[in-house]
């Protein structure tokens, strides 16, 4: 055991180095959170746009996995700072909580702003002292802190050291993924940065895409590897986005990444077995356009039927075994992700191996790392933000117990 720091300086005013300076604040620590950015929280008023998912109600064991490589680094974290510890941590900032359908967490109140203000407000006194627009560019030869500011060149110094700095994904919001080079040059391993919760590129013909974009696709089920998820999915002019697709994201990108073909299979019907469609198809009056044998026997809506003519090359199968196999797993191919600059999250990032337990990088005494830092990535459903407050607790008490 060692004595725990008296300043700490925090690089970084998103959930994860707030989260931090609080617990680290009303410990009686001096802290300082420093941010590039006129505002903090920005990317977390950007995710209150959504109705702000603070988190999701599953059983724990089922919400740890949604980590997938990195659940065994997250699980302690998660359990030492779990959902119902978010969910009470809003309430007590006077944001009451509900349950959605899905089972997802959101303030009543479905807005980022009045928790941040409340939040703010509560780190402003317990002593937090906040320094805008301060751009972190490293460590000088003394080893203080350097910012560039509007007024110049500024230093800064602490007992310890917490970076926050997000990853790299909507980087004007303050995230720009710039530190990975300055801690790369000391010899700490980063994995490439690459765009989570992202939408993917598919050709669209022009004629669909000039009539569907912008427009949902709902209650459908889309499967890639043997995966299903059902929910929602949105039509854009360069091609699919929305919860069911973020779902799948990682083995999406993964697989165009190896160079492959990542097509989705789409289905259209969820509700009813193939067996029971096909009876449907078979028995429809005979005679009817193509438009009205899908609206009436099938229940599609008219941008479900007309992806199923972009997925089936425009001419749909007569037999109705066959096309109602084709509407249960209508084929997308998709080429690419989005732009890193427009998906919701990043994976990669600070590698676990250069970290210990307490989340202190080994190859830079005194400094730690949290939230979207880590290489780690998620679904959206509130596990995102689970992960940047759990992280960020994590490291605060870690630096309080000196361990």
């Amino acid at each position: 055991m060692t004595n725990a720091p008296s300043s700490v300086a925090i690089i970084g005013g998103g959930p994860a180095g707030l989260i931090a300076a609080e617990v680290l604040s009303a410990a009686g620590r001096t802290v300082s959170v420093y941010d590039r950015m006129p505002s903090l929280g920005r990317k977390f008023l950007m995710a209150g746009r959504g109705g702000l998912n603070l988190t999701h109600s599953e059983p724990l064991d089922a919400f740890v996995s949604r980590y997938g490589p990195a659940a065994e680094q997250l699980a302690p974290m998660i359990e030492a700072f779990s959902p119902s510890d978010l969910t009470a941590w809003a309430q007590g900032l006077g944001q009451e909580t509900f349950v959605g359908s899905s089972g997802r967490v959101f303030p009543r109140s479905l807005k980022a702003s009045p928790l941040l203000r409340a939040w703010l407000a509560r780190l402003a006194g317990q002593g937090v002292t906040f320094h805008l627009r301060h751009d972190w560019r490293g460590w000088s030869a003394d080893g203080a802190l350097s910012f560039g500011t509007p007024d110049g060149a500024v230093s800064a110094s602490a007992d310890a050291v917490i970076l926050a700095l997000g990853g790299a994904s909507w980087p004007k919001l303050g995230s720009n993924g710039d530190w990975s080079a300055m801690l790369a040059q000391r010899g700490v391993e980063v994995a490439p940065f690459a765009p989570a919760n992202s939408g993917f590129d598919a050709a669209w013909s022009s004629v669909f895409a000039g009539r569907f974009a912008g427009q949902p696709l709902k209650n459908i089920a889309l499967s890639f590897q043997g995966r299903t998820v059902r929910g929602e999915a949105m039509i854009a002019a360069y091609g699919l986005e929305g919860g069911a697709v973020y779902a799948l994201s990682s083995a999406l990108r993964a697989r165009i990444e190896a160079g492959d073909e990542a097509v989705v299979e789409i289905d259209l019907a969820p509700d009813l077995t193939r067996a029971k469609l096909t009876d449907r198809l078979h028995r429809a009056a005979p005679g009817q356009s193509s438009a009205s044998l899908l609206r009436k026997a099938a229940g599609l809506s008219p941008i479900e039927a007309n992806l199923l003519r972009e997925a089936c090359g425009m001419a749909l199968p007569r037999d109705p075994g066959a096309l109602a196999r084709a509407i249960k797993a209508a084929p997308v191919r998709l080429t690419a992700p989005r732009p890193l600059a427009r998906a919701i999250s990043t994976a990669g990032g600070l590698a676990w191996s250069e970290v210990d337990g307490g989340l202190r990088l080994h190859k830079i005494p005194g400094v730690q790392a949290v939230g979207e830092m880590l290489d780690w990535e998620a679904p959206t459903g509130g596990y995102l933000l689970q992960a940047c407050f759990a992280t960020g607790v994590w490291a605060a008490r870690a630096l309080l117990a000196g361990a």
